[in-house]
């Protein structure tokens, strides 16, 4: 008799404890999950599930970054098993360090649910053993402010979610992705510094397309800039992203492909200057072409920085869960495929930072252009329709995701230089005022700067300017420089003081696009150095075309 009100009370206790697990448990979802995906993850949001994630695993460490304009912290997930709070603990265990960001454009909010849920199974759940060979460092909401601008009015034809996203721009109205060389906005410095200090093999940025109506639930690239380490881009073109896709579509039964939009062969002949005129009634031929080879976009960037990257582009019209998780299932497969090849992958940076070390870095391209593959491929053309949001009324465009029609066609995938100029041994500034915020922005980005300890007369490389071509339109704030010009030997004394910055380093191939004065996205190009371009002046950055024998010493 005695055990009836001993039952009576564990089932009553079961009964209590049950909304209270629940509701634990709802501290670990984002706020995607928790609406069935109507709404997209605040930053609060955010904080709250790498809180609980933090109270619930020992293997988490987190830190703040940087500050955003509006001056709210960008946090850093840091999964390790053992856990790992600095960078020398990562390299101590010689273990390969994968970076994953999401939400540079607050509008592309799939990368930041993808990878909280991540988060969750790295920490918790059937990742984890991924973690004995990686380091995954997580940076979900990296447009913080962005973010906080959530409206149904932005990307409103995208399929979802109902209550809104946030901006493409930061607080002050510059695309983070078009930041990287210029560094103006605080967000990138941040970022820059991050990728100096944890220096990961491998970064995954996160965005959503927009554009062309294909039959893809993702896409990607890799570098797309060819002064990168051809080593590098071989790596991710011939190995790592095919083996990746093949997975995505055996265990995930998504489609991927390179990313890219539909053009046409005739006007893509005006856009490179090849047009010609097609005959009479003749129809025009469809091709898919991807887009822009400058480091100002983060998957080139990083390429400069003799480092492996994946740009992921999930597919804006497929529905908002299905988005998140084809990039969260991307990530995955990313990171298994890492974790497989962590030694390999590490082994094949340091063959090419010890290579720029050596000085072999031979020349830099200053002119570029897109080629196609060799053979045309077969690209999958979607189709969408019409759907009116739940919330606003407004008409969205959904993918129709079964139906799609593969179509053979040329693939404008590849970037190659069209002109390049020898690398120097070093470049050569004088210690001038007008020159000190280039070279603030050389170190910024990370490169090994230098001053001669005292004078030093050189046989040097000058480039005489003999037109400026300034952009009619402005860009990010900006009016565009192009300069035209020649090379001219001469012998000068630079006196104690002058910055020297050395090709042969690891950053050697960033070193060279920054400081060309035919860069086209360089310091001529973002208007840092307008006060000295003017025709028949001499560039103020000078080529040391030999071995770099000074006296100089290292600027902290």
């Amino acid at each position: 008799m005695r055990l009836a009100p001993t039952l009576a009370s564990l089932l009553l206790l079961c009964f209590t404890l049950t909304p209270m697990t629940r509701a634990q448990d709802d501290r670990l979802k984002s706020r995607a999950e928790l609406t069935d995906y109507e709404e997209t993850s605040r930053y609060d949001d955010v904080s709250r599930v790498i809180g609980e994630l933090q109270r619930r695993s020992p293997l988490l460490r987190v830190e703040s970054f940087g500050k955003s304009a509006e001056g709210r912290d960008l946090p850093l997930v840091i999964l390790a098993d053992p856990p790992a709070a600095h960078p020398r603990e990562a390299r101590g265990a010689g273990r390969t360090v994968v970076f994953v960001m999401a939400n540079i454009h607050a509008g592309e909010v799939e990368g930041k649910e993808a990878m909280l849920g991540l988060a969750r199974r790295l920490a918790l759940g059937d990742l984890r053993p991924l973690l004995r060979q990686l380091v995954v460092l997580v940076a979900p909401i990296y447009n913080a402010d962005g973010n906080e601008r959530i409206s149904p009015e932005n990307r409103a034809q995208q399929y979802g979610p109902p209550g809104g996203v946030g901006t493409r721009e930061n607080a002050r109205g510059l695309d983070l992705n078009r930041d990287y060389m210029k560094l103006e906005s605080p967000e990138a410095n941040a970022l820059v510094r991050l990728f100096n200090r944890w220096d990961p093999h491998l970064t995954v940025d996160l965005h959503t397309t927009n554009g062309s109506y294909h039959g893809y639930h993702l896409t990607y690239a890799p570098t797309l800039n060819p002064n990168a380490d051809p080593r590098l881009i071989a790596f991710a073109r011939a190995r790592m992203l095919p083996a990746v896709t093949r997975a995505m579509r055996a265990k995930h039964k998504f489609r991927t492909y390179y990313y890219g939009n539909f053009a046409t062969r005739e006007a893509l002949g005006r856009e490179l200057n090849a047009f010609r005129e097609p005959k009479a009634g003749a129809p025009q031929t469809k091709v898919w072409r991807t887009f822009d080879h400058r480091p100002r976009f983060g998957n080139n960037y990083v390429g400069l920085r003799n480092r492996l990257t994946i740009l992921s582009e999930a597919y804006s019209y497929l529905d908002f869960r299905r988005r998140v998780e084809a990039t969260a299932a991307f990530v995955e497969e990313i990171l298994r495929y890492s974790a497989a090849h962590a030694a390999e992958m590490a082994a094949l940076i340091r063959r090419a930072d010890d290579d720029a070390r050596r000085g072999r870095l031979k020349e830099s391209g200053v002119e570029f252009e897109l080629q196609a593959l060799p053979r045309p491929v077969e690209i999958l053309v979607g189709a969408v329709k019409q759907v009116k949001s739940p919330r606003s009324g407004k008409e969205m465009v959904a993918m129709l995701e079964d139906e799609y029609t593969p179509t053979r066609m040329p693939d404008y995938g590849l970037f190659a230089a069209k002109r390049s100029v020898p690398a120097p041994g070093a470049y050569l500034l004088r210690p001038e005022e007008g020159l000190r915020p280039i070279v603030a922005k050389l170190r910024a980005h990370g490169l090994a700067v230098e001053e001669l300890s005292e004078p030093a007369t050189l046989a040097v490389e000058g480039f005489v300017i003999d037109k400026v071509n300034r952009a009619g339109r402005a860009f990010q704030g900006h009016q565009e420089v192009r300069l035209k010009g020649r090379a001219r030997g001469e012998t000068l004394t630079f006196p104690a003081g002058s910055v020297l910055v050395r090709s042969a380093q690891p950053l050697g191939r960033l070193a060279c696009y920054l400081l060309e004065p035919e860069s086209d996205d360089g310091f001529v190009n973002w208007n840092f150095l307008d006060a000295y371009l003017e025709a028949g002046k001499v560039y103020p950055v000078y080529k040391l075309m030999g071995e770099a024998r000074v006296a100089a010493r290292l600027l902290d």
